[in-house]
């Protein structure tokens, strides 16, 4: 069985389940990605692994080892794992990421969520792709399925990239790297 066909039977098995605790959210895959001057600049890395293992445990808690994107149960998912991410507020006028939350998500939701990276991988080498038109198509289902529209791309103004900085419980962080010249 090919890894398309592992994950439309993953999506099935979501399908005609009794209702949980928990909502699904599929509109987290629309979610912007980080700005570029926070790149490597996270909740996980200021606050430390200890903070990061328990937020991210108590995520997988809180949907009962589903993803919330899609529904899929961790044991279900094509690679039998979830993933934590993080949801931020963002506002780019004054170059601001605020940490919302974290949520679990299965590794092919939480690929399509990072699509310029599964670009990366995938011009690398480092996946197929098959890997890629599925990891694509799946997210695209996931949203058709919800009646979600992809939006067409923003055209925000950004902050100057000095400017920018997380905000986690109310204390800032500035990029990590120098603007590139």
């Amino acid at each position: 069985m090919g890894f398309a066909d592992k994950l439309r039977g993953a999506l099935e098995k979501t399908k005609n389940k009794p209702r949980v605790k928990w909502k699904r959210r599929p509109e987290i895959l629309l979610l912007p990605t980080i700005p570029k001057p926070l790149h490597g600049v996270n909740p996980r890395t200021v606050l430390g692994s200890k903070w990061w293992d328990e937020t991210r445990r108590a995520a997988y808690r809180s949907t009962e080892q589903h993803c919330i994107t899609c529904g899929v149960h961790k044991y279900s998912a094509p690679r039998c794992l979830l993933d934590g991410h993080e949801l931020y507020e963002t506002d780019y006028l004054a170059g601001r990421l605020y940490y919302i939350e974290t949520v679990p998500l299965c590794k092919t939701c939480h690929s399509y969520i990072h699509s310029g990276r599964l670009l990366m991988l995938f011009e690398e080498g480092k996946i197929t792709k098959e890997e890629y038109d599925v990891t694509i198509a799946y997210g695209e289902l996931v949203l058709k399925q919800a009646r979600i529209t992809i939006p067409p791309p923003s055209n925000e103004e950004f902050a100057d990239w000095e400017d920018w900085r997380l905000v986690v419980n109310g204390k800032e962080y500035p990029p990590k790297n120098p603007k590139p010249t």
